[in-house]
């Protein structure tokens, strides 16, 4: 196991103050604090499903939207997860899921080969949790892509009700990204790479 991928970052703009910490090879423990409880929710347990320990603290401007807070942290953990993955030699790079939620089914394939883009194929019949659009899972999604440097595939292949189409969601990229950040003993330390970068 590669030793020490741990990150922290904090970010302060006009519109959110965010602290986070990440430990990839972690027990799943988090601790998560953003303002918005269903989002807390959800990056719970995408700390528990991809086994990181994870803290998040964000002081966000909440009262006018959740948007910021969702898309900048976002932001914040696709740069601590790219700054603990330091040069990526030996990880697995790919990554690939299928988790069920009850009515939901969901795919979720990623590419940590630093080419940052998101395909998002969800929909659903109703957007909202209490006050929380889960299209707003969308842009955190792409806000840690980009950041990442990943290419991220999600597919919600059927579901219905929002709050399990959004768990599913998060609980299939955690366990995506888990494999995808797992190291390889074959590699021997290689860059998971012909090019010899990523």
């Amino acid at each position: 196991m590669a030793e020490n991928r741990i990150a922290s970052l904090k970010r302060e703009t006009k519109e959110t103050q965010i602290e986070a910490s990440l430990n990839i090879d972690g027990k799943g423990n988090g601790n998560i604090n953003t303002g918005v409880p269903f989002f807390d929710h959800m990056l719970t347990l995408f700390s528990a499903h991809g086994l990181f320990d994870l803290d998040v603290s964000v002081r966000g401007d909440v009262d006018v939207d959740y948007h910021h807070t969702v898309e900048d942290a976002g932001i914040v953990l696709g740069q601590v997860f790219k700054d603990a993955l330091g040069d990526k030699k030996g990880i697995r790079r790919y990554g690939f899921f299928i988790l069920p939620m009850d009515e939901c089914l969901g795919r979720v394939a990623i590419d940590l080969g630093n080419r940052p883009y998101l395909e998002y194929r969800v929909s659903s019949p109703t957007s909202y949790v209490r006050d929380f659009n889960i299209i707003l899972v969308k842009e955190f999604c792409r806000a840690f892509t980009n950041t990442l440097g990943a290419n991220l595939h999600i597919e919600l292949e059927y579901g219905e009700e929002p709050h399990h189409i959004a768990e599913c969601i998060f609980k299939c990229l955690a366990r995506a990204l888990d494999s995808a950040t797992s190291i390889e003993d074959r590699l021997e330390g290689r860059l998971p790479s012909t090019k010899g970068a990523l």
